[in-house]
């Protein structure tokens, strides 16, 4: 039972829903009485699932099933069959392809189309979560770009909208997915849930267009001085205009996608670079503290079935210091002034309202006409993932023939993959 100390209709949702990540943790009271959860420095793993431990390494961990399990006799459900648990680093792409072709991986993390053909064509036991194209899953964290707008000239608003008429989405998805997803028309994931939502942003003209218009761009860029030099890169008092594109370079799929758009800012007359940096120095530093002209990301990730929990995300109330990391890696763009404050007002209105209140679909929109006149976040488009999954030894994969949980091994609802595995020839 959980008394709160004020109204929140959204306590159900947030804490015990998958919403995307975190929940409510129950802790052990025999280690955690008593202790202060900001000081207390106890690192042993303790779960209440049926595996334990075994060994961990910087590349492998290990965990042996247990099988005086307590949720048995709970009810909670059967032992799993697979008797250990093996998470390893594949590494890069060509290292998954080859684990998977030669039967040494169960299930690989993301892969291109490309690489998912040539996997397929040489191992018949490889599925995937579509039978057909696309294959792939629709992951809800949508990518995007964020702007710093405290750093000049992307300070300006116009010069963000302009960045955002250079974008084609749709040769991002051509060329850095290879088909296997759709341009986003907003900052949403486009699951049915959030469908309404998005159908009233884009009938009230807000909504993202999947092609670029350069004329439009041109004229904002122009409009605030600059001029195309002789080699195609705009001037303005002796300055070139330059971009920085901080990318997480743990995924292919991150650096494909930002070369496509350094390539598409650069045509357009912005001397565009991609800095790469490792995943712990993106989320640990240089997205939080606000290092970055553009960061490309998925930064509005949290709303699946509602939109409160990606749009509270670039409220004023998380406002930092460039250097101080945003609370909750929440605007990390350092989006203020009048129109940030006006979205930010209707946005703590609609968390304090019922799920599914018909006045929420006209306060998106209004809430989402500030984004759309200060373009603080660029949509890009909605994240795939090709997640090979290998037939060989377990069968029982979550596939859109048998949905009874998406693919995400790595997310907190893994283990109901797991409890659905078989062995192949049961």
């Amino acid at each position: 039972q959980f008394n709160l100390v004020e109204p929140n209709p959204r306590f159900q949702l947030d804490y015990f829903a998958v919403r995307i990540f975190d929940s409510v943790l129950i802790m052990p009271e025999h280690i955690w009485a008593g202790e202060d959860p900001f000081t207390f420095t106890f690192s042993e793993p303790i779960g209440t699932g049926p595996y334990t431990l075994t060994s961990a390494a910087t590349d492998r961990t290990v965990w042996d099933r247990r099988d005086s399990w307590w949720g048995v006799d709970a009810g909670i459900g059967e032992l799993p069959e697979p008797l250990r648990l093996v998470f390893i680093a594949s590494g890069s792409e060509e290292n998954r392809a080859q684990l998977l072709s030669n039967n040494q991986l169960d299930i690989g993390h993301n892969v291109t189309l490309g690489a998912y053909e040539a996997i397929a064509a040489r191992n018949p036991n490889i599925i995937s979560w579509q039978a057909d194209l696309p294959f792939a899953w629709a992951d809800p964290c949508a990518r995007q770009l964020d702007i710093n707008t405290t750093v000049a000239p992307w300070d300006n608003a116009n010069m963000r909208a302009a960045l955002s008429n250079i974008i084609d989405r749709n040769q991002i998805v051509a060329v850095a997915y290879e088909g296997t997803t759709e341009a986003s028309s907003s900052m949403f994931v486009q699951y049915g849930g959030m469908q309404p939502y998005i159908d009233a942003i884009v009938e009230a003209g807000y909504g993202e267009s999947p092609e670029a218009n350069l004329e439009e761009a041109a004229a904002l860029i122009e409009g605030e001085g600059w001029t195309l030099n002789g080699q195609g890169i705009y001037e303005r008092d002796g300055e070139t205009l330059t971009a920085d594109v901080l990318v997480n370079n743990a995924s292919t799929e991150y650096t494909r996608t930002v070369d496509v758009v350094v390539e598409q800012l650069r045509s357009a007359g912005i001397d565009a670079v991609a800095r790469p940096v490792d995943n712990s120095t993106f989320w640990g530093q240089a997205a939080p503290t606000g290092d970055y002209d553009i960061a490309y990301g998925w930064l509005s990730c949290s709303s699946v079935n509602e939109p409160w929990a990606s749009m509270n995300r670039y409220t004023t109330q998380f406002l930092a210091p460039v250097g101080e990391p945003a609370p909750g890696i929440n605007n990390t763009g350092r989006w203020d002034g009048e129109n940030a404050e006006a979205y930010s007002e209707i946005v703590a209105e609609m968390g304090s309202m019922e799920l599914g209140d018909p006045a929420l679909v006209d306060m998106v929109v209004e809430a989402y006409s500030y984004i759309d006149a200060d373009t603080p976040i660029i949509p890009l488009v909605q994240a795939s993932k090709l997640l090979p999954m290998n037939t060989t030894y377990w069968t029982g994969w979550p596939t859109t023939e048998n949905n009874y949980n998406h693919p995400g091994f790595w997310w907190g609802s893994a283990h109901q993959i797991i409890h659905n595995l078989e062995k192949a020839g049961n």
